[in-house]
């Protein structure tokens, strides 16, 4: 179905919207995924109210992936539920894992995000383009880097940072 989606023109709405109404889960209230989109299974994945995903999402869902709602996600983000073990022994028997992700209401991921198996992501905050979550993110925090840490909380200046006065 994923391939199904990437093959649409962006004027096909009704189609897309559609296609992704069957692949996820559960959906929220006013979505808009940007193809090209791509997950393992789609079921597992749970998007809130007002979800938007830029070009070159990837899912992969083998345990739940759940966004709740005013989620953004800038181009080339990955979830990955997925991982294999450390020990040789086992990696190479093709063992494999899978851990849930899970982020909150009101979050933005800059370009190029990594979230990583088992990771909760709270609310009301941003990760960093080019990061790499490897941990859990607390809510109300600007977050950063590879690994991804916490720069510092969000305060009242930032509402101010990007407004204009223009006279």
């Amino acid at each position: 179905m994923c391939f199904e989606y990437n093959q649409l023109r962006p004027s096909q709405i009704s189609a897309q919207e559609t296609i992704i109404r069957k692949l996820l889960g559960k959906i929220g209230d006013h979505f808009c995924i940007t193809a090209l989109f791509w997950c393992d299974y789609g079921c597992n994945i749970e998007i809130g109210n007002n979800f938007y995903t830029n070009h070159n999402c990837i899912i992969l869902d083998g345990a739940k992936v759940i966004f709740g709602n005013n989620v953004f996600i800038a181009p080339n983000c990955i979830f990955s539920t997925a991982g294999h073990p450390l020990d040789t022994e086992q990696r190479n028997q093709e063992l494999e894992y899978a851990y849930p992700i899970k982020v909150g209401d009101n979050v933005w991921f800059g370009a190029s995000v990594t979230v990583l198996p088992g990771v909760t992501i709270g609310s009301n905050m941003v990760i960093g383009a080019g990061s790499v979550v490897n941990r859990d993110i607390p809510d109300g925090v600007v977050a950063v880097g590879n690994p991804c840490r916490v720069l510092r909380k969000i305060t009242e200046e930032d509402k101010k940072k990007y407004w204009r006065n223009e006279k």
